[in-house]
């Protein structure tokens, strides 16, 4: 792998894995927390969460999906039909997929390009191009109808760094590189996901909550258990650096071959090629990044506790994409894909049916499990007003 290959990493994040390796020690919280196993079980929590998604940026596409005006793609959010489409001036715009006469479909299609959105049930017609109401069949057999107040609904939507997020509030007060700060702008910058390729894209649906999912890929005790002779050989299990950001955080893990460079002395040198990220955009995406591609998770809640979706998406940065690093990529997700679906996600579905046989008692989520507690700690402020 070319130097060319890599993002840069900030060199105390290098400083700090190579000590935590040489002293056998990681980054710590205060204390421990414990989160309620009702919280993975019971409906009126699922409720709130979904409430609370709602009143939040949530990433819901890339640019990849979008590269020119009049592209679209339909997908249904919380329970939402969404068509999100790329408009003239090159930004995107969210309409909910929901004909203003009687409820129809505008698009059916799973993606396309459309300058006209037409609803087959009745033929009402919208531009694509700011979701105006464009003709009414048989016009003279309604009463006036003032077209500017029929056109698409609308949910506020902004891209930033490649990534398309839509607020379900449309609070206009509030702008996504504020919500994601300047501390997630300067790691998403690097990565080019704007002009980067999707080289694979994978859907889940599972029988487990969604936290569940998410506390599974940024989990940091379990590797060398649930992964023997798998990805327990490849990372390092409990030894890692954090960062938070505001609601958001990353956790830096080493692979074990970094150990060996520490032994030998030259790990400061090519320390970079053996740590990857994982940057937790509050409150279901995750962007692992690794030396040469970025590996990005949205996990969405049902309204069934015990039910959630899983997105993955692996991206490379065109610059840099050859056969040979497509190759990686793929042999990357071989590797992921058996630890999930054989290892990580089985595991998570026993939890799952345990919280459901016995929903007292709370987890706890040690002090080495810092982006885990991140999560759940911010849950708590967003949701119960309580500090964990």
């Amino acid at each position: 792998m070319s130097a060319a290959a890599q993002v840069t990493m900030d060199p105390e994040i290098v400083h700090t894995m190579i000590e935590h390796l040489r002293e056998n020690t990681t980054d710590l919280a205060p204390h421990d927390i414990q989160v309620p196993v009702d919280h993975f079980v019971n409906p009126a929590r699922a409720a709130a969460e979904i409430a609370l998604f709602k009143r939040l940026p949530l990433l819901v596409a890339y640019h990849s999906d979008l590269p020119e005006p009049g592209d679209f793609i339909t997908k249904t959010v919380l329970g939402l039909p969404l068509l999100i489409t790329r408009q003239d001036d090159g930004s995107v715009r969210t309409y909910l997929n929901m004909c203003s006469h009687r409820g129809g479909r505008v698009e059916t299609q799973a993606r396309g390009n459309r300058r006209v959105l037409s609803c087959r049930y009745h033929g009402w017609s919208f531009e694509a191009n700011g979701g105006g109401l464009r003709t009414i069949p048989y016009q003279k057999s309604f009463d006036p109808i003032d077209k500017a107040r029929h056109g698409l609904q609308s949910y506020q939507t902004e891209e930033r760094h490649g990534l398309v997020f839509v607020d379900f509030s449309n609070d206009g007060g509030r702008r996504l590189a504020e919500y994601l700060g300047p501390q997630v702008e300067a790691q998403l910058a690097p990565w080019q996901i704007e002009s980067s390729v999707v080289v694979l894209e994978k859907h889940f649906t599972l029988d487990v909550n969604w936290k569940l999912l998410v506390d599974g890929a940024i989990d940091v005790l379990h590797p060398q258990f649930l992964h023997p002779g798998g990805v327990g050989d490849l990372i390092e299990t409990n030894i890692g650096v954090d960062r938070r950001y505001g609601r958001h955080a990353q956790h830096f893990g080493a692979r074990t071959k970094l150990r060996t460079l520490v032994q030998e002395g030259r790990a400061q040198e090519l320390g970079t090629r053996y740590i990857a990220s994982n940057l937790v955009l509050y409150p279901n995406s995750m962007l692992i990044m690794a030396p040469e591609h970025l590996e990005c998770w949205t996990v969405w809640p049902d309204a069934d506790p015990n039910r959630a979706s899983v997105e993955i998406r692996f991206l490379v940065r065109r610059e840099i994409l050859t056969p040979e690093v497509e190759r990686r990529v793929h042999k990357s997700w071989e590797i992921l894909e058996h630890a999930a679906t054989q290892e990580d996600w089985p595991m998570e579905v026993w939890i799952q049916q345990n919280c459901r046989a016995r929903p007292s008692g709370t987890f706890r989520y040690g002090r080495s499990e810092v982006t885990a507690q991140h999560l759940h700690r911010q849950l708590a402020r967003d949701l119960d007003g309580i500090e964990l």
